[in-house]
């Protein structure tokens, strides 16, 4: 089966990858395009930066420590999605290869001498999960031969010390690789290295915590430290749990989930509050300015959360990959497929003129077309050519669709034609195209308060979590499912101190956002009114107007007083909202998720309490 996750066991079991065929819509779009626009971009922009002309002996190398691993998630991207520059790109990593197995362009004389920060373990997981993709999407071939020696390698060195990698990845790169070929040791690889983090395996760290050596796997309650490490050791962890009959280890990660997601998690999915180490911050430190939510942690979310729905069936885990697909990942690229978002903050106060070249920094102000470390853009690229995998799965002898894109989503001899405006409009028709005797169950997500299934002349409410029809399925027979894609106010919880007083608009999946981009009011004097935002459709997209009071600027030389001044009149204006993933594509602009509310007489309103008829 053509599958980036294929456990021997769970809740749920994928139909393949090669069981999905997108058509036009807003995932299918992008689908199209990473194939024809950002898969090239990449590759263009590693010749020419000179990573791939690394893996040719060029001297003297160029690009970070981890560059290779950048060329392995382009392979993976590639190799999922059939593209023709693979076997060219392949053959240029394999001839770098060693006798024994190992490949690294940076450390070929220093072997292992810096686990904390080498990445060359990091670098072989994505080596062998480009090598996985290869062998189920096509067969074996160079790529596939160059991922098991080094698999191969790893285990010979590893597989009785202590040590891990400082950046987790090879953990679950081995587990598939354990699925894909039935080989043991890779599978007892990744339990070791799992286990043995926290013990601690990586002695001498100035910060045990940043790297998830401070406690052991299992004994940890929350995810913390940098977060895309902490992301893919977790998925790792769900990996190990599955294969192993691991029961302990699996609610170990759930409950790390659970507290994460309520106290760790900004309102668009993203993960991550700190710049500083690229880092989760504590509970409920979740400024919307200097929020961090790498483009590569949302991918490492959507990689745990999938897992973690797979081995449970518990559609929470679909509600949160589904807000981080439509404003995270979604977002991290630019509508041509050419530059990308490596941060994601909720707020731009300064926005930064755009930058041409090479992106030095990580500000999320506006994207960029590369950067010096450019982890975010292949990820991206190796996400989007694997999206149909995330859309359904087998339950039992029936189907259950997670996530809705126009297109054909087949198994077992049961197959539907999914027909959807998603996110814009709420109505999803599956149009059985084969039919069988079938349990047909349609997501409905969390918010979707008042939805409604409707099959065979019966119409019934439809409460979050799986609408379910079944029947003996014939062809041309339809099942419609209504969600109340709306506009909705939301509130912080009042334990995060830099949201008091504000509030967010979402609609259906989708975050909204304020620009001051156009003619639009400034963002720093406008609060916005909480009544129902008006809609308007351009282009195809739907934006929202919300009535707003525009604060005349304060005429004191010192911010600070005993007492309020008396309140000046406010002029009344209009916020244009923009859905989140749209953000920065008609130029530089202050932005800004969560908005400050005016109370509605018009003095100040420091609660952050909204009506009662719009909590």
């Amino acid at each position: 089966m053509v599958d980036p996750v294929l456990p021997s066991s769970g809740a749920l079991s994928p139909i393949g990858l090669d069981s999905v065929r997108l058509g036009p819509g807003f995932w299918g779009d992008r689908v199209a395009r990473n194939f024809q626009a950002t898969i090239p971009h990449c590759q263009e922009w590693m010749e020419r930066e000179g990573w791939i002309g690394n893996f040719r002996g060029r001297s003297p190398r160029r690009g970070r420590e981890f560059s290779d691993s950048e060329i392995y998630k382009l392979l993976e991207a590639m190799a999922w999605s059939g593209h023709p520059a693979l076997p060219g790109l392949a053959a240029t990593v394999a001839g770098a290869q060693e006798g024994d197995g190992y490949l690294n362009t940076r450390w070929s004389g220093q072997r292992y001498s810096d686990l904390a920060w080498g990445h060359e373990l990091y670098c072989y997981g994505h080596l062998i999960q480009a090598g996985v993709a290869r062998l189920r999407a096509y067969g074996e071939d160079e790529l596939t031969r160059a991922a098991r020696l080094a698999a191969d390698h790893v285990c010979r060195r590893f597989m009785d010390t202590a040590e891990v990698c400082g950046h987790p990845v090879v953990e679950m790169a081995l587990v598939e690789l354990y699925r894909a070929t039935g080989a043991e040791r890779y599978l007892e690889m990744a339990r070791r290295f799992v286990e043995r983090r926290g013990l601690p395996a990586l002695p001498g760290a100035a910060d045990p915590a940043y790297f998830q050596d401070d406690v052991p796997v299992r004994q940890a309650q929350v995810l913390r430290g940098h977060a895309v490490r902490a992301l893919y050791l977790a998925a790792s962890a769900v990996d190990v749990a599955v294969e192993t009959g691991d029961a302990d280890l699996l609610k170990a990660v759930e409950t790390q989930w659970e507290r994460t997601v309520a106290r760790r998690t900004h309102l668009t999915g993203g993960m991550g509050s700190r710049h500083a180490d690229e880092a989760f911050g504590e509970d409920f430190e979740l400024p919307p300015d200097r929020a961090y939510a790498e483009t590569c942690a949302g991918v490492a979310s959507v990689m745990l959360c999938h897992r973690l729905l797979l081995a449970t069936g518990d559609p929470r885990y679909a509600d949160l990959a589904e807000r981080t697909m439509y404003n995270v990942l979604a977002a991290g690229t630019a509508p041509d497929g050419r530059s990308f978002f490596y941060s994601n903050p909720l707020q731009v106060r300064v926005p930064p003129e755009p930058r041409q070249g090479v992106n030095p920094g990580v500000a999320g102000g506006t994207r960029s077309a590369w950067f010096e470390v450019a982890c975010c853009p292949n990820n991206i690229a190796r996400t989007l050519a694997s999206l149909g995998a995330y859309l359904a799965a087998a339950d039992g002898d029936g189907l259950r669709v997670h996530h809705y894109a126009t297109g054909e989503i087949g198994h077992d001899g049961l197959v539907l034609r999914i027909e959807t405006g998603y996110p814009w409009s709420g109505a999803v028709t599956a149009r059985v195209v084969e039919g069988r005797t079938a349990r047909i169950a349609l997501r409905v997500p969390a918010w979707a308060g008042g939805a409604a299934l409707t099959y065979r002349g019966e119409t019934r409410p439809a409460g979050p979590g799986y609408a379910v029809a079944e029947a003996d399925w014939r062809p041309g027979e339809e099942i419609r499912l209504d969600l109340p894609v709306r506009p909705r106010w939301t509130l912080p919880d009042r334990r995060v101190d830099a949201l008091r007083g504000c509030a967010a608009v979402e609609r259906g999946p989708l975050v909204y956002c304020a620009e001051s981009a156009g003619d639009g009011p400034p963002l720093d004097l406008a609060e916005a009114v909480l009544s129902a935002p008006a809609e308007r459709e351009a282009d195809g997209v739907v934006e929202l107007e919300v009535p707003a009071r525009l604060a005349p600027p304060a005429d004191t030389a010192w911010p600070y007083a005993e007492s309020h001044p008396a309140a000046r009149p406010a002029e009344d204006a209009t916020l244009r909202l923009i859905p989140y993933h749209l953000r920065a594509t008609r130029g530089p602009a202050a932005m800004r998720v969560w908005l400050p509310i005016a109370a509605p007489d018009g003095t100040d309103d420091t609660t952050g309490t909204a009506p009662a008829e719009r909590r």
